[in-house]
């Protein structure tokens, strides 16, 4: 049963999988800081506040001893678009990679046609002659 698992694990396309897995979590935590750190201060800027705080203010809360806002409900409308542009990015960024890798593999060869008989008209006619007889 060991031996099956390793046999199972050690698979090329299981490996690639977890690779890609790993590089693709690495990369989303790029686009992460690149969005929240780069991206979301420019726009935080029309908006004179930080953008990922963005928010609809649907229930005001009340603030407790310590200054906490308690009940308030709100659309988190900032971080939601964040969100859509790291998704956006990294949408873009797998498109870009599919495509060259589908540019570089080798075009499969169109498999050769099998050798023609004769057609099915042929064979009827060889079949009424055949039955004339």
């Amino acid at each position: 049963m060991l031996k099956e698992f390793k046999d199972f694990a050690m698979k090329g396309n299981l490996v690639d999988i977890a690779v890609g897995f790993v590089m693709g979590a690495a990369f989303n935590k790029v686009v992460a800081s690149f969005t929240g750190g780069i991206v979301s201060p420019l726009i935080g800027l029309i908006f004179n506040a930080d953008f990922k705080d963005l928010k609809y203010v649907l229930k005001e809360g009340v603030a407790n001893a310590d200054g906490v806002i308690e009940g308030e409900v709100s659309v988190l409308w900032g971080a939601f678009l964040t969100n859509v542009i790291d998704f956006i990015i990294v949408a873009f960024v797998m498109f870009m990679i599919v495509k060259a890798v589908n540019k570089m593999k080798k075009k499969e060869e169109p498999a050769p046609e099998a050798p023609k008989g004769p057609s099915q008209e042929d064979l009827l006619t060889e079949i009424r002659d055949l039955l004339k007889k």
